[in-house]
């Protein structure tokens, strides 16, 4: 008769370092973390991020594990702080974009502001060339003709979480882009802070 492993030697084995039984609870918990998380998230690729967050957590606090009686409730509840934090995060991201958007698409009489708002608007508009024309169309909907998720999706024959997850991509996207140009993205965020 096959010796059943419990959650708990398992967690006694990764306190000491035990690959082995670390990739085990790993094939025992992804699956809730992963479901959870996409529920949360809506993305996949936000909840795969979630997942590994979780589990690299698991990994480099193993020495000062508490002693836990039920794991698979540990590991969620590591997994429910990496997905809040995430939120927290996306959410922050979002108002700033937005405050960004609002500072471009406002007329001011100052030449230099006028100058960097001319030039960081050409720039979200490059970011936005190398997304779908879905994503494309979602953003104009919504940053420049000023619709609500629901009346996009009404629009666009897509429900309120799709726009929504989908419009938070493309906002990540352009953060990234304008990360890479990251000069003009602090005086961005100065005219933001200035305003």
């Amino acid at each position: 008769m096959p010796v059943i492993i419990t959650d708990h030697d398992l967690l006694k084995k990764l306190k000491e370092g035990d690959e082995p039984a670390f990739r085990e609870l790993y094939a025992r918990h992804s699956r809730r973390v992963l479901a959870f998380a996409y529920h949360m998230t809506h993305s996949a690729i936000d909840a795969e991020d979630i997942l590994q967050e979780t589990f690299l957590r698991l990994w480099t606090g193993r020495c000062e594990l508490p002693e836990i009686t039920h794991v698979g409730n540990y590991i969620f509840i590591i997994a429910r702080n990496k997905t809040l934090d995430h939120l927290r995060k996306v959410s922050l991201q979002q108002r700033l974009i937005d405050q960004v958007w609002a500072n471009i698409s406002e007329i001011s009489n100052d030449l230099e502001l006028q100058l960097d708002a001319r030039e960081s608007k050409a720039l979200i508009q490059q970011a936005l060339t190398q997304l779908s024309p879905q994503k494309q169309a979602i953003f104009q909907l919504s940053r420049q003709q000023g619709l609500s998720h629901e009346e996009i999706g009404r629009q666009l024959r897509l429900s309120k979480s799709r726009v929504k997850n989908l419009l938070v991509e493309t906002l990540k996207h352009i953060r990234h882009y304008l990360s890479q140009h990251s000069l003009l993205l602090a005086l961005l965020f100065q005219l933001t802070i200035h305003k």
